[in-house]
């Protein structure tokens, strides 16, 4: 075992122990009884504080959002909600945005000092700007190793094959740095599921990465999609490499085809990102688990042209996600928090996550007594540990 370099001593676990949590070169190599560890180095107490792992910020767009910026009144659509009018919107509102980098970077902060410690993002890539979005996008993320490991999605939010270029632009931005390829609702939006699904799992085939789709629509359009979606990941052997975002149409279904799509996407591989939204129909959460199926969630948009709504606090989510399923008993505000901590790292693939010795010493304290407590309190009073580092408490970032 490495040396100690720091001891937390009186963490409190989520089994209710108290242990004290050795840390050497930024991770976990010994959790004891409190007072078994002899200290070579810096000691911290944590004061019986509940310790859990960093939350996994699963789903954010760090390139629109306007947090921190001048606040922009939220324009409804003509007629209900409508994708391509959104897109339109956002365009005209981000043309009178503060510069992305400074935007960003505010996003980050908030999503840091409330305690996460991992994140994807998915950023513009299309014909209407290129890969300026990534680029900057990239160069935050640079400025932020240390602080939040960021994985980064290109997304055709403009479409793939309605906007000119795209798919060779969905290439370059893998080559460029991007982790995952998006897409955005192939039915409804590109009107042609086949070929946006074809470049999708083409770019991604060609490059080694994962999936990550952004998909709106309903109904039984939305099942058949996922089910296109599903089809493609089994035939690649992607399974695990796969998530469908927001699939809002797997809350329209009758309890027996959500059964079957469920049983369908656990057979598959593929993930489901839920933010709980509060005015459409989202993912039976608890059905989707049963049947194994790795569901995981995301603070989505935050103060931009979809909504005025957000806060970065993953913790939230989960109470959010917890109320809107009814979510009761302690098992059940057990599962809403394994969504945005074990089930975020397994959809997004992170090794050594968690509170084990062997892993990357990334951990939250709380200001509760259990995790069914901290679920529904959202207590603030954080403090937030990156490689054993602390990165933030009371809500503010600090850098050394």
């Amino acid at each position: 075992m490495s040396a100690i370099e720091t001891l937390f001593t009186r963490a409190k676990l989520a089994d209710g122990s108290i242990k004290d949590i050795g840390v050497a070169d930024g991770r976990i190599v010994s959790i004891e009884p409190t007072g078994s560890i002899v200290a070579a180095g810096a000691i911290i107490e944590l004061e019986d504080a509940l310790v859990v792992p960093g939350f996994v910020e699963g789903h954010i767009h760090l390139d629109t959002s306007f947090y921190g910026d001048a606040w922009i009144p939220h324009k409804p659509c003509t007629n209900g909600f409508d994708v391509h009018e959104r897109v339109a919107f956002q365009a005209e509102n981000m043309a009178q945005a503060a510069p992305m980098d400074v935007r960003a970077r505010k996003q980050l902060d908030l999503c840091i000092a409330n305690g996460s410690t991992h994140m994807r993002s998915h950023v513009m890539v299309d014909g209407s700007v290129g890969l300026k979005s990534l680029e900057t996008v990239l160069a935050v993320r640079q400025e932020y190793r240390g602080l939040i490991d960021i994985q980064l999605v290109a997304f055709p939010q403009s479409g793939i094959l309605k906007s000119p270029g795209t798919p060779q632009l969905m290439d370059e931005a893998i080559a460029m740095g991007a982790d995952l390829v998006g897409g955005l609702d192939p039915a409804s939006f590109d009107r042609d599921v086949e070929k946006h699904l074809d470049v999708v799992f083409g770019v991604a085939e060609k490059h080694g990465v994962g999936v990550d789709i952004h998909l709106h629509d309903g109904g039984t359009l939305g099942l058949f999609t996922i089910e296109q979606i599903c089809a493609r990941t089994r035939a690649l052997s992607m399974g695990g490499h796969v998530t469908v975002s927001h699939a809002y149409g797997l809350g329209d279904l009758s309890i027996d085809a959500a059964k079957r799509a469920a049983a369908l996407l656990a057979d598959s591989g593929v993930s489901i990102m839920t933010n709980a939204p509060g005015n459409h129909p989202f993912p039976p959460v608890a059905l989707l688990r049963s049947a194994g199926v790795t569901v995981f969630s995301g603070s989505d948009n935050i103060r931009d042209s979809w909504w005025p709504y957000g806060d970065g606090d993953m913790l939230g989510r989960t109470m959010m996600i917890g109320y809107r399923s009814g979510f009761y008993t302690d098992d059940e505000l057990r599962a809403a928090f394994d969504v945005v901590t074990e089930s975020g790292a397994r959809a997004l693939r992170l090794k050594d996550y968690g509170l084990r010795v062997g892993a990357k010493a990334d951990f939250v304290t709380l200001n509760a007594e259990h995790v069914p407590e901290a679920v529904v309190a959202v207590p603030k009073g954080r403090s937030v540990y990156k490689a054993g580092k602390l990165v933030a408490r009371d809500g503010a970032v600090l850098r050394n």
